[in-house]
């Protein structure tokens, strides 16, 4: 393969955050905002684009890869070419920025990496969602050693001949190859995909560690570091919102590990969706979004360049990166206890499922596995309202092995260390999308602090008859009349049939996975 051109007279290396803010602003890439957040634009991906998602085929990573429409292979060659275009571009950019990290905060199961681009403002960002060489979370003396690379040539588009050649859709191509550790992006420059492209490598990889590795959300209760709590969900469901407690320090917001000794974040920083953001619901987040950090796709006033939250002229999918010590009390390095709760987070569109529910462990794995939730807006090319969608182990764009695999890891911590598993609908109520209103923030929030604080540890519930879900009777600072979904609907019946539409779709979907009787037994009963 071609020689990607390094050389010290074109290649900056781990420049200060300051210094590439103002390559940035210098270039064109994007401008300041009042708050002095860099905002950028990311041309017509501004989302991640999983159709133009392709994993390399070879001997040593075929039998354990789940082949399909989210593990799509390409052969070497084509990965070979995708790479020989990326460096011929890069090659030919009078200068190029290097940022050079790592991503796990656990030192036993961290990867170096090297991020290669032409973009000031992707090295920034990269600076800031993985965790820098010297700063806190690396720890004193890391040395770096580089295990993946990711080369983003995210303005080279591919021709149609190219696009032929590589046997890939369109002009956009993400290519990773899991035996070379390598990543190449071509015709994107929606920053997400380099962020995600590594938490890929690393569900690849640490399952053969003993690590289960996790698309959730963390945060420690301050008083007790005992206590806990998991945050599984899909971009939107409120990973990140919820985890930005002010009473709890915020381990991570995306991405963990679960070792035999604890949980740890893969990242140094967080990716915030900004839609509808507000300083008096999100406090966290909202003060987070100063110098250091970047805006994507974010309307500002031309003038005051006051930032516009509630603005979907650009995407829906309005996203800030921050470093993780911009949240107040953020716990780093970013390693916690066994996890004591473990709440799955789903943005259900039809409006059927209660806000909260109990699982038993065989509930916790059939929703795992299932992984019910809608895609909103935004999130990936093309989808421009919530969609139901079941995406194995609340992560399936993620995950290239197959999800028994996790569902196992998952069980087996679940059963070891005791802990609770939930299930929260932070979707709709009163109706599906377009008729409903999504929960209140202000009840779901209560409802995560009665699961940290224990409670509702004892409280009776009660089955819902179609799901099977086991509802709390009261939880505190929640009206009673919301726990029972069917009771929000001004006509019942209505909800009973999307009720049982929604039943019958978990189980077209469980047909496709092999799972003991007493988990399918689990599932819905409509």
């Amino acid at each position: 393969m071609p020689q990607l051109d390094l050389s010290s007279n074109r290649t900056h290396v781990n420049l200060s955050p300051a210094e590439l803010v103002e390559r940035a602003v210098a270039a064109g890439e994007g401008r300041l905002a009042s708050n002095g957040a860099l905002v950028c634009m990311t041309g017509d991906r501004t989302g991640r684009s999983p159709k133009d998602k392709f994993l390399e085929d070879g001997s040593a990573v075929h039998a354990k890869i789940a082949w399909g429409k989210v593990n799509m292979p390409v052969r070497a060659e084509a990965f070979e070419k995708a790479y020989a275009i990326a460096v011929e571009h890069l090659n030919s950019r009078p200068k190029l920025y290097v940022f050079e990290g790592f991503a796990g905060a656990d030192p036993a199961y961290r990867l170096g990496v090297r991020v290669v681009t032409e973009q000031a403002w992707h090295a920034l960002f990269a600076s800031t969602l993985f965790i820098r060489q010297g700063s806190k979370g690396a720890g004193a003396g890391a040395a770096f050693k580089k295990d993946w690379t990711i080369l983003n040539a995210g303005k080279r588009r591919l021709t149609p001949e190219e696009a032929k050649a590589l046997g890939v859709p369109g002009p956009v191509a993400i290519v990773q190859s899991l035996e070379k550790r390598t990543v190449v992006i071509l015709g994107s420059e929606y920053a997400g995909e380099m962020k995600k492209s590594i938490f890929y490598a690393l569900n690849y990889e640490l399952p053969d560690k003993g690590v289960f590795p996790m698309h959730c959300s963390c945060n420690v209760d301050k008083k007790d570091p005992t206590n806990v709590a998991l945050f599984f969900g899909l971009s939107g469901t409120g990973k990140t919102t919820l985890s930005a407690d002010p009473n709890r320090a915020l381990i991570g917001d995306d991405e963990h590990g679960w070792t035999d000794k604890g949980v740890y974040n893969f990242e140094g920083g967080c990716y915030a969706k900004c839609i509808k953001l507000s300083k008096e619901g999100e406090p966290e987040i909202w003060n987070a979004i100063r110098f250091g950090s970047v805006l994507e796709n974010t309307v500002v006033d031309p003038a005051t360049r006051v930032p516009d939250y509630d603005s979907a002229q650009i995407t829906e999918n309005t996203r800030v990166t921050y470093p993780l010590d911009y949240i107040a009390d953020a716990l780093i390095p970013s390693v916690g206890a066994h996890p004591k709760h473990v709440v799955f987070l789903t943005a259900d569109a039809y409006g059927v499922l209660p806000p909260i529910s109990r699982l038993s462990p065989e509930q916790a794995m059939y929703y795992f596995i299932n992984g019910y939730t809608s895609k909103l807006a935004g999130t990936e090319a093309g989808v421009t309202e919530p969609q139901p969608n079941f995406s194995t182990c609340f992560g399936a764009p993620f995950m290239p092995r197959p999800p028994a695999v996790y569902a196992q890891l998952l069980a087996d911590r679940i059963k070891r260390h005791g802990a609770r598993v939930w299930l929260l609908n932070t979707g709709w109520t009163g109706g599906p999308y377009g008729t409903g209103a999504r929960f209140k923030l202000a009840y779901t929030r209560a409802m995560v602090h009665a699961i940290t604080s224990g409670a509702l540890n004892d409280v009776a519930c009660t089955p819902d008859p179609i799901f099977g879900l086991p509802i709390p009777a009261t939880v505190p600072g929640v009206p009673a009349e919301v726990l029972q979904p069917r009771n929000t609907w001004d006509d019942a019946s209505a909800y009973d049939t999307a009720a049982k539409r929604l039943a019958k779709g978990f189980r077209d979907n469980d047909k496709s996975f092999d799972m003991p009787d007493a988990v399918r037994n689990a599932g819905p009963k409509g």
